[in-house]
């Protein structure tokens, strides 16, 4: 791949995706797979004016060895230097920025309640610190290609050809192929735009009806509103959260979900994938679910908390998104969630409240909000799929046909 590109790519996720402002810190979580593009990005962090950038490594086989050696009490614990770290964020307040280049079946056989267990443990510790950070710093998702996801999406080629095709695959994916920047300016203008379109309409339920048995009604927050393209924090700085990103989604009312929805793409979780599955909503709540595979993994996912059940969001995805038009599987939510129109489970965003910077986290969940440990996406759109916006004035309004937008902006 052109160290051009490259660095081009570096340079969208410090300065459009993470947005860097001077003086501010950066985390960077990775794997093992791309050390000389960390390096890129790094230096492009503080290029853009960082001022400390910390990158912490992981690695899915050593995370197995501690599941599989560690007790549920150790796995579980938080311990206090963990708790100084969280506080000195929240005091601090860097940027975040995830490259996800995990094998999406990376973690098959570790022992899954063990894991989540432990997780609940330490969730109820953690949670006061992200919660007041929430909607305050900025963060990013971006992917770079590891060997064993490259060989998932590219089986019948070599390692080497498939980390090279993989890498092709997301930078056209993230817009980064030639002037980046330019690129999202003009993305993020036209998701703003039909997201404006969504929001005029007063919305108070969305009808999904698929000729795959796809029958579902959702219910919106008379307070809501739809998002797409740049976030802005409370502070007024506007960054991309998701690199790529094709979406206009919104958090729906909790407990107003009624149907069932078809999974139509494989939904990797906790490191193992789910495949041919559906839900089934009653009172907003998922009562009933079945998979062709990791049916117990399904069930977990809906059972970590009591808002996991529950959707958190609701997002619009045309079937001719460029990342949909190419054809490829993934196998990772970040780009088959924005090849298709999806939901999620667990937790939804307070920022979809209209002047939710003047409202408190609680304030933002009594209008419906779900919250929760857990927030995973899957994927429902596909050709076959049409979505109707009931108004609060009565009107039902088209909004897809076929999987594509049944408007133009």
């Amino acid at each position: 791949m052109k160290q051009t590109v490259l660095r081009n790519y570096a340079r969208l996720i410090a300065r459009m995706g993470a947005n860097v402002q001077k003086g501010q810190g950066v985390l960077i979580y990775c794997g093992l797979d791309q050390p000389r593009f960390v390096e890129m990005l790094v230096d492009e962090c503080y290029k853009a004016g960082a001022g400390s950038v910390r990158v912490e490594f992981s690695h899915q086989p050593l995370y197995k060895l501690d599941v599989r050696h560690q007790t549920v009490t150790a796995l579980g614990k938080v311990e206090e230097w963990e708790k100084a770290r969280l506080q000195h964020w929240v005091d601090t307040l860097p940027c975040r920025i995830i490259l996800d280049s995990d094998d999406p079946d990376g973690l098959k056989g570790i022992n899954q309640k063990k894991m989540a267990k432990a997780d609940q443990k330490r969730w109820p510790i953690v949670k006061p610190y992200w919660d007041k950070m929430e909607n305050r710093n900025q963060w990013c998702i971006a992917a770079v290609p590891g060997v064993a996801w490259a060989k998932k999406v590219f089986p019948g080629l070599p390692k080497g050809r498939a980390v090279e095709k993989l890498w092709e695959a997301i930078l056209k994916a993230s817009r980064a192929t030639e002037d980046p920047i330019a690129a999202w300016e003009a993305h993020n203008k036209d998701l703003h735009d039909r997201c404006a379109y969504l929001n005029s309409l007063g919305i108070a339920e969305l009808r999904y009806r698929g000729d795959n048995g796809t029958n579902l009604t959702v219910g919106m927050i008379p307070e809501g509103s739809f998002l797409g393209g740049a976030d802005t924090t409370i502070g007024g700085v506007s960054f991309d959260a998701n690199i790529p990103s094709e979406e206009c989604f919104t958090t729906p009312m909790r407990g107003k979900a009624e149907g069932i929805a078809y999974a139509t793409k494989p939904l990797s979780y906790n490191g193992e994938l789910i495949e041919d599955f559906w839900v089934r909503f009653e009172g907003g709540k998922a009562v009933e679910v079945h998979a062709g595979k990791n049916q117990a993994l399904l069930e977990q996912m809906i059972s970590m908390d009591e808002g996991a059940a529950y959707l958190g969001e609701c997002a619009l995805v045309p079937v001719n998104s460029p990342i949909s038009e190419s054809g490829l599987l993934f196998w990772n939510t970040l780009f088959d969630e924005n090849a298709a129109c999806h939901l999620a489970l667990g937790m939804g965003f307070t920022n979809t409240i209209r002047g939710f910077e003047d409202k408190t986290l609680e304030e933002c969940r009594e209008l419906g909000v779900n919250d929760s440990m857990e927030h995973n996406d899957f994927m429902i759109g596909y050709e076959g799929l049409d979505i109707d916006a009931v108004t609060r004035d009565g009107r039902t309004v088209p909004i897809f046909r076929r999987g594509k937008w049944a408007f133009e902006v």
